[in-house]
């Protein structure tokens, strides 16, 4: 029997092909080791600190709790887990979530390794809208005054970056630096503006969102920016498929059935809800959204059915772990958590920056 010869097929565009079967148990041993940490880290920032909580007793509080057994701690106890640590842990993984999620999308709006909400300018701009609403005292929404008012300046801010820095149906690597430097710029003016009209008290407040911290963490706060964070984290990963498409290039992705401009303008919003999210309770965060997403695609490849859930799951730990951090490290003070980031996060940017700039040949 012979074989018959398949006839040759007009050349198109290509799906993506499914990850290999190495990739595939990477991402699942990642996000089972992130998973761990998650657990391991939550539980070690419940206990440590100027009053110990050794770690069955947590886990017995929790269970109390929870009707399933255990005990309560004693009175001090209780009101140190359940009403200092806990909400900040919750709001760490919820912010730190965020980042990352929102880091990892932008990469894949903009098709560029270098996009990240805070490099860019997003949080700066989201946070102008916080910085704004506590100065001039608004209160118009009540709880969630904050957080609209983060959400429309982020929001207007992403379209900014995202039209100026196109050029040519492409993301423009020194366009997209060069307007994450001015929208920083002028965002620090305007928060300048603000402090200069405000009172003691709301100076206090700005010069938190300016730095960044979760001291300030409670129940109210959780709740006020959890709807915000889980629609945000639930709806991006419906996404990864066509983030996948869109790294094809558009003319591919518009032929494969994506309509690329309502996707973006999707996932710019996204964006926004997710930066809003973190910035109205934590002030300005870099580098979560750029180091996570990069790290990770590095390790288990650029497939976004991955990376979009692995990079809000890396950007929780790694903020959780920078809140035990700066709980600790300089007890009984605490260091600005926003710091810490920049410090760890800078020296990563600045070599990524090379690497980029090494593999595109140079930029001039």
């Amino acid at each position: 029997m012979t074989a018959t010869a398949t006839p040759p097929t007009a050349a198109g565009p290509k799906t993506p092909a499914a990850p290999p079967a190495g990739r595939r148990s990477t991402a699942w041993l990642l996000t089972a080791g992130l998973a761990a940490a998650l657990l391991l880290l939550a539980l070690l920032s419940a206990g440590i600190g100027a009053y110990h909580i050794a770690p069955g007793d947590i886990l017995a509080s929790v269970q109390h709790r929870a009707g399933l057994g255990g005990h309560a701690l004693d009175r001090v106890g209780e009101s140190v887990l359940w009403n200092v640590r806990l909400p900040r842990i919750v709001l760490a993984l919820l912010v730190g979530a965020s980042l990352g999620c929102a880091g990892a999308l932008m990469q894949g709006v903009f098709g560029n390794p270098l996009a990240e909400p805070g490099v860019i300018g997003i949080s700066s701009g989201a946070a102008v809208g916080a910085v704004g609403c506590i100065a001039l005292g608004l209160n118009f929404f009540g709880t969630w005054t904050i957080t609209v008012c983060a959400f429309v300046s982020g929001l207007a801010t992403v379209l900014v970056v995202y039209v100026m820095s196109r050029s040519g149906g492409r993301t423009e690597v020194v366009t997209l630096i060069l307007t994450g430097i001015a929208v920083n710029a002028f965002a620090g003016a305007l928060i300048g503006l603000f402090l200069s009209y405000a009172d003691t008290a709301a100076v206090n407040q700005i010069t938190f969102w300016q730095l960044g911290s979760l001291a300030q963490a409670t129940w109210p706060k959780v709740l006020a920016v959890l709807p915000c964070a889980a629609v945000g984290l639930l709806v991006a990963p419906f996404y990864s498929r066509k983030l996948d498409l869109l790294s094809l290039g558009e003319r591919p992705a518009r032929h494969l059935g994506v309509d690329v401009e309502k996707l973006r303008i999707t996932l710019i919003l996204v964006i926004a809800l997710l930066t809003a999210a973190a910035v109205a309770v934590s002030g300005v965060i870099g580098f979560v959204g750029l180091v996570i997403p990069h790290l990770l695609r590095m390790l288990a490849g650029p497939g976004h059915r991955f990376l979009v859930p692995g990079s809000a799951l890396g950007g929780a730990v790694v903020l959780v772990a920078a809140d035990l951090a700066a709980r600790t490290v300089a007890a009984p003070a605490e260091l600005p958590i926003g710091v810490l980031t920049a410090l760890t996060g800078s020296p990563f940017f600045f070599w990524l920056l090379r690497r980029t700039r090494r593999k595109q040949g140079g930029w001039a």
